[in-house]
């Protein structure tokens, strides 16, 4: 038994007085002189015994109703918790894509939602996390307002901010006590979340009904010419086999091919369509299949026509550059020092610095201020280099130092295959090819360099520098070099080109960053707009002189075919889709979780974790039965005082 007044407990000592009244209080008896003297003083004793219990009667009846009066007032209870505690409950419900589907007993999300309105308690103090809100110490009413209205959402909360609120929500309250519920599918990119200092919380898993699903997982483009392309379409089927599943591709709304096919139990399949070449394709390929999940049957994708890439060679004419860098794929131009056109570097995508015995001070500035705003430049030296003139250089870039020239025979031995340089050029690495040589080298020493062809002695022959920066340690004239004759050329050179302009992706991710380049020009007080004529919204963006980095991160949440408008003029389209990872019918197992995990409480559902903790937080009032003691105590003394003769 608790008390919520325990202060009033003191006042028992107060009972010494009656006490001490009773004992001390004298009663006087008058002599009355009488014949028969025997007869009186044998009822003179009875009469005095019989007034002595009915006085400690009364002492009893008093100290009765005096003590149940002080109880009543100390307002005893009965609960496994103090009532000076209040109770927080930290709910996190989990609305993201993969609770928008059905369980035993409807849409995993809004039966989540009407179980907690149904179970919580008003006296109770909440705070709710969603994936893409939190709501602090909010009432019943006020959790049933935000629960009534909760719909699902695109972006997905790492589980270590949850963790993150509930101990920031327990640090920030004192004389609270604290209940952690977490409502979720828990699916098993969440495992290595749970650590040994995980707080304390109940587990409550969403299961879905149905356990397949079929799903669009990426797009890409082959085949590419001027007449077609293929668009390669991989589908995922997690569950049992299924046939004759018809699927479509959309060219905005207009249905261009449809076709149907069958795919085996937890396989993977590729659907091919063939399309013809167009400027523009805003695609949208349809699944038309009811199962699990309804959002990834649906894919969005816009294929841009391909613009060429410009590249400016600065040196002496190359003939190898030209055959490498051809009309169909590239702007290519190839200038010496003193006809440079310095109108034009800031319009280029790469620039090659070709064997320049010195590079001239107004050419370095130039090339400084293009490669700040994003150009790609490569920069190969002269067997004849002056080595202040690059120092110089390479100071306004900060790069690194030019070192003095050695002159030594080395072999190119080593690639490094994963740089993106070389992604897609070898289906297997090479170890027996023909080693190229160089006789002599200008090292460079940077701390941010990325070493992607070295020679036998691990120094670097190609290595990339900041901001797309690639430096070539040795002349490629023939009397110094037969790099020319190899097949690396090639690849090396045209990747060039390749990475320097970053063709836009097939898609983007909602709620994800997202980099995006566009190639335009900016007035003073002009900004872009992303829109799809429902919603639009202005991405964080970044200025250079012929090309601007969009970055889109929380916005948009929505799936579909986006336009970045300058103005009222469209530049670009682009494709958002949803992650592929809500797609996974793989979960934890929490039993499993639970026994490596103390801190974790499993629950079968919503209702019998509230109705546990409500039956936890009741309390059973006592002071009335005390009260109604103090009128019996009082009843009892003003009967021995009218019907107690002694």
């Amino acid at each position: 038994m608790q008390f919520k007044n325990p202060e009033i407990l003191y006042f028992f000592a107060l009972l010494i007085i009656p006490i001490l009244v009773h004992l001390f209080q004298l009663q006087k008896f008058v002599k009355t002189p009488f014949t028969n003297v025997a007869f009186l003083q044998k009822l003179q004793q009875q009469t005095r015994k019989s007034s002595r219990i009915k006085k400690w009667l009364i002492l009893a009846t008093r100290l009765l109703l005096f003590s149940a009066i002080l109880l009543a007032f100390a307002q005893p209870y009965f609960s496994d918790k103090n009532i000076d505690k209040k109770q927080h409950n930290f709910i996190y419900l989990d609305n993201s894509l993969s609770t928008n589907t059905k369980g035993e007993k409807g849409n995993l999300l809004k039966i989540a939602a009407q179980e907690i309105i149904e179970s919580s308690n008003e006296k109770d103090v909440y705070s709710l996390q969603t994936n893409s809100n939190f709501y602090k110490d909010i009432s019943k009413n006020e959790l049933k307002n935000i629960l009534l209205k909760i719909e699902n959402t695109s972006k997905k909360l790492d589980l270590s901010t949850v963790f993150l609120k509930i101990n920031q929500q327990n640090n920030s309250k004192t004389n609270t006590l604290h209940k952690n519920i977490l409502i979720s599918d828990f699916h098993d990119t969440y495992n290595k979340k749970f650590t040994n200092v995980t707080p304390t919380f109940s587990a409550i898993k969403l299961e879905s009904s149905q356990k397949s699903n079929l799903s669009i997982d990426s797009v890409f483009i082959s085949n590419a010419n001027t007449t077609n392309f293929t668009v390669n379409v991989i589908i995922r089927n997690q569950g049992q086999e299924k046939n004759n599943t018809p699927i479509s591709i959309f060219n905005n709304e207009n249905l261009i091919s449809k076709q149907s096919f069958n795919i085996d139990e937890d396989a993977t399949k590729t659907i091919q369509f063939t399309i013809q070449n167009q400027d523009n394709f805003s695609g949208k390929i349809q699944l038309t299949f009811s199962d699990t999940f309804q959002f990834d049957n649906t894919y969005f994708f816009n294929l841009s026509k391909r613009k060429k890439a410009s590249v400016l060679a600065i040196g002496n004419e190359a003939d190898f550059l030209a055959k490498i860098y051809t009309e169909n794929e590239f702007n290519f131009t190839n200038s010496n020092v003193q006809n440079v056109n310095y109108n034009s570097i800031p319009k280029q995508q790469l620039i090659i610095l070709n064997s320049l015995e010195n590079i001239p001070e107004i050419l370095a500035q130039s090339i400084t201020e293009f490669s700040k705003n994003g150009g790609s430049l490569v920069i190969i030296p002269n067997e004849k280099s002056e080595v202040n003139s690059y120092n110089s250089f390479f100071n306004k870039l900060q790069i690194g130092k030019f070192e003095n020239k050695i002159n030594d025979t080395l072999k190119i031995t080593s690639i490094n295959y994963n740089h993106p340089l070389f992604k897609n050029v070898f289906s297997k690495k090479v170890n027996n090819f023909q080693y190229p040589s160089v006789y002599s080298l200008y090292p460079i020493s940077s701390k941010n360099s990325n070493t992607i062809i070295s020679f036998e002695n691990n120094t670097p022959f190609i290595s990339e520098l900041k901001n797309n920066i690639y430096y070539i340690s040795s002349s490629l004239a023939k009397t110094n070099s037969n790099f020319l004759n190899s097949p690396l050329i090639v690849p090396v050179f045209y990747n060039f080109g390749q990475l320097s302009f970053q063709f836009p992706q097939l898609s983007y991710r909602v709620a994800t960053e997202n980099k995006i380049r566009i190639e335009t020009q900016l007035g003073k007080d002009e900004i872009l707009t992303i829109t799809n004529y429902e919603n639009s919204f202005i991405p964080l963006q970044q200025t250079f002189q012929n090309n601007v980095i969009i970055t889109t991160d929380e916005q948009p949440l929505q799936a579909g075919i986006y336009y970045i408008l300058k103005q009222k003029d469209t530049l670009q389209n682009i494709a958002f889709n949803f992650p592929k990872e809500e797609s996974s019918l793989q979960y934890i197992d929490l039993n499993t979780l639970a026994k490596n995990n103390k801190n974790i409480e499993i629950s079968s559902s919503i209702p019998v974790t509230f109705d546990a903790l409500n039956k936890k937080n009741e309390v059973q009032w006592l002071w009335k039965w005390f009260l109604a003691l103090a009128i019996v105590s009082l009843l009892l003394e003003i009967l021995i005082l009218k019907f107690y003769k002694p």
